[in-house]
């Protein structure tokens, strides 16, 4: 009860200063003196799969590489025996994925449980581009936790500790308009894909500020794809 009352307090009192600093333009959004939109946006980690979703693709793409190069290695070697060598490949890629989704979604439980349930973030944007970072109470527990799961996983090789350590290892984001390739938003899951030909970044906003946002990204992409 005492940590969601503190996640809650913490929340306001970025809200309240973001309030007493500008314009407010949408329930949540404010015009700051400086020219940049600034809001804050509080992700439940149990309700809302995406931090689940990121994780999992990672994995699964590592996967699906191991297993490509063993099919690959079955088929040029060939031999009488080589339909059940790579029906013993799906098999063996159909544990790793059950097994992976399990670990992720435990990866995903003590990842929670550190941040009190809860993903909260500060967004800045002007015409340049958006920044997105963690308030400083969780930047501060997620940097440690990094720390302390590179090593475990390193050590254990679990990837239980591996995706814990994946989801704290970044705090903080830019992107630059004019390097956004694609724009893709899910408003359902309160999210805008920004993607560059290296990069992804996620931009949050509540169901009463996307459209503003969703809108302001793309007038501010000229390079853009968007859907």
């Amino acid at each position: 009860m005492s940590s969601t009352i503190g996640t809650k307090r913490t929340r306001k009192s970025s809200a309240q200063e973001l309030t007493h600093e500008g314009q407010p333009v949408t329930r949540n959004i404010v015009l700051c003196e400086d020219g940049k939109y600034r809001w804050v946006y509080e992700m439940n980690l149990l309700k809302n799969p995406t931090v689940f979703l990121m994780v999992w693709k990672i994995f699964f793409f590592i996967i699906l590489g191991i297993f490509t190069l063993v099919a690959l290695f079955d088929l040029f070697r060939g031999g009488d025996r080589l339909g059940q060598a790579l029906l013993n490949d799906l098999k063996m890629l159909g544990y790793m994925i059950l097994g992976m989704t399990a670990l992720t979604v435990l990866g995903v439980l003590v990842y929670a449980a550190i941040m009190r349930g809860k993903y909260i973030v500060m967004f800045e944007m002007d015409d340049k581009g958006v920044k997105h970072a963690q308030i400083p109470s969780q930047a501060k527990k997620a940097t440690k936790l990094a720390a302390v799961t590179a090593v475990a996983g390193a050590s254990s090789g679990g990837l239980t500790a591996a995706g814990a350590g994946m989801m704290a290892s970044r705090t903080s984001m830019y992107t630059a308009f004019s390097d956004v390739r694609k724009v893709k938003a899910y408003p359902r899951r309160n999210i805008i894909k920004l993607n560059e030909r290296l990069e992804h970044n996620q931009v949050y906003a509540s169901l009463e500020d996307f459209d503003f946002v969703y809108q302001y990204i793309l007038s501010h992409c000229p390079a853009a794809k968007h859907g």
